[in-house]
């Protein structure tokens, strides 16, 4: 337990180090499609510390799961956003949140939130980030005009194709999850 935490610790101070920062971000699909993700990891590593040191905090407001995984979605939706994007690259205090929420507001409500759900939010959640995914990669692909000033057109659509990827990878998630019986394994 103490060794994932520090571990989430450890991955977090490594992707706030300017070069990998840095790298990460100038290319546009490993931005939304590696860093973020591994910051919501860093988070999701953390989880269990937070719990230990604030358990009433969490039974009392996240005793069913969902308001977790509704400021997770929140998070997620807002970091999915072509216009945060831009802006954490241009303006420090939006980086300095993106390296804030991503952890804390997403990954660590997401860990104390996902064992508390039943297979039914979880498959709700599944889905709506499908659709979502699905929305932005088609947002991303065929949208007219350049949609990150920092970006170049050819990323976007490579953005939006990582998008779909995801959204396509869920759905085969998904068919198998209704096809096989996971009770056994809890």
């Amino acid at each position: 337990m103490m060794k994932s935490s520090v571990s989430g610790f450890l991955l977090l101070l490594a992707l706030m180090l300017p070069p990998v920062a840095n790298l990460l971000e100038s290319i546009m699909i490993t931005h939304m499609h590696m860093q973020m993700p591994l910051l919501v990891i860093s988070g999701l590593f953390m989880a269990n510390f937070f719990q230990n040191r604030f358990p009433d905090f969490f039974s009392n407001w996240n005793e069913n799961g969902v308001p977790g995984i509704l400021l997770f979605s929140i998070i997620m939706m807002y970091w999915s956003l072509p216009r945060t994007m831009d802006e954490a690259l241009t303006l420090t205090s939006v980086e300095a949140f993106k390296f804030i929420s991503l952890p804390f507001l997403a990954g660590v409500p997401l860990g104390d939130s996902w064992p508390k759900l039943s297979s039914f939010w979880k498959h709700a959640l599944i889905i709506f980030f499908t659709i979502l995914f699905l929305a932005l990669g088609w947002l991303y692909i065929w949208s007219p005009v350049q949609l990150c000033n920092n970006y170049l057109v050819i990323e976007q659509i490579t953005l939006g194709w990582g998008f779909i990827s995801t959204a396509f990878a869920m759905v085969v998630y998904l068919i198998y999850s209704y096809f096989m019986d996971f009770s056994k394994y809890e």
